[in-house]
């Protein structure tokens, strides 16, 4: 019997076999293939898509597509937002999204609500180009999420001896139960962070009589990263080496209190700025110590003053490269600062001079600094 209570027909079976859907099952584990290919069958799937979907092994997660698929084509959200299909399209691949025709039904109703939302920000006044570059850092942090989400999901509803059957509906009716809860969230933490940056933000007489921010601004940059990453990859198992770099991103995010921000982390390092040199070396010192007592591989840490131009929510320019560089050189469980760094905060911190460097990509040799807490 199918879950719905319709009987399964031999010929169906038949069909299965021939099209090597069962091909290498026996006992339970065939008995729950056949039912869930006869109830995919009854929701509409092909016997191409079942093929397809079983050579793939993703068989159970086609009721979870269907959920969470299109059902619109980008001319039918055009004719819906008056959004251009050239412009649905190309929204979609800067969101780092399969290409689609025209014809593919792969947009939902909050594609259909998100045209409506570029059309209001069209007709108020953001560029195009605007849109492209919020719309391009949106397809990266969403991707992100979404693949933790994914994880989380699994862990927390993937039971030991589960069958495809089983995990087929159970993730179709949290898909269905769960995802629209998500969205509160999301909102929530974007308004969040935009009141923060706006909390922290300048805007100077000059960029008021200019019309606009300013591009390159002074700032300190600091890097952190786990010491020997490379070779921890060969001495623990993947999901302790996950474990490290989820705690390392943890750490780093709470010791970034304004006026200090959390740019960004990218697998093993931390990317931190702050305008204010003193608060960014007090984090990095405080990183330094949680890392140490949260029993962690040491990490180091470089910090540069400089300019760089902020540019979709990352930095650019001189002082993040040679940040980089003076984290490179850093020795483990050290904080190594360039000499504008502890010139803005002398009194501070205790200072040792660590010797003149050349660094790679930077004219001159660099005279660089290791900071400590005070005695």
């Amino acid at each position: 019997m199918l879950a719905d209570g319709l009987a399964l027909r031999d010929d169906a079976v038949m069909d299965f076999v021939a099209a090597g859907l069962l091909d290498g099952l026996e006992g339970e584990e065939r008995a729950a293939r056949e039912q869930l290919l006869g109830r995919l069958v009854n929701e509409g799937f092909s016997l191409q898509e079942l093929k397809a979907a079983v050579e793939e092994d993703r068989l159970a997660l086609l009721p979870v597509e269907r959920v969470l698929g299109g059902r619109y084509t980008a001319q039918e959200v055009a004719e819906r937002t008056g959004l251009p299909v050239e412009m649905m399209l190309h929204v979609r691949r800067l969101l780092g999204l399969p290409d689609r025709g025209a014809d593919e039904e792969v947009f939902s109703d909050a594609d259909v609500n998100a045209a409506e939302s570029i059309k209001v920000f069209l007709e108020a006044g953001l560029g195009e180009e605007a849109i492209a570059e919020i719309t391009r850092v949106l397809g990266e942090a969403m991707s992100r999420v979404a693949a933790t989400t994914t994880a989380a999901f699994a862990d927390a509803f993937m039971e030991p001896g589960d069958s495809e059957q089983d995990v087929a509906w159970r993730f179709a009716d949290l898909a269905e139960e769960l995802t629209p809860a998500l969205s509160p969230v999301l909102l929530a933490a974007y308004r969040s962070h935009l009141a923060e940056n706006v909390r922290s933000g300048v805007i100077s007489r000059a960029e008021l009589a200019a019309g606009q921010l300013a591009g390159e601004q002074e700032v300190a940059v600091c890097f952190a990263d786990v010491v020997g990453f490379t070779a921890l990859g060969s001495e623990l198992e993947a999901q302790e080496l996950g474990g490290v770099i989820g705690t390392f991103a943890e750490l780093a995010a709470d010791v970034a209190e304004p006026p200090v921000r959390l740019v960004k982390t990218i697998g093993d390092a931390a990317m931190l700025v702050s305008r204010e040199p003193g608060a960014l070396v007090d984090a990095a010192l405080t990183l330094l110590e949680r890392v140490q007592e949260a029993d962690l591989p040491s990490v180091r840490a470089g910090i540069a003053w400089g300019r760089a131009l902020p540019r979709a929510g990352d930095l650019y320019g001189h002082a993040v490269n040679l940040a980089s560089r003076v984290t490179g050189i850093a020795r483990p469980s050290s904080v190594l600062c360039t000499e504008e760094v502890r010139d803005r905060v002398p009194g501070d911190f205790d200072w040792s001079f660590a010797g003149q460097h050349r660094l790679k990509g930077i004219g001159s040799s660099v005279p660089l600094y290791r900071a400590r807490r005070k005695a």
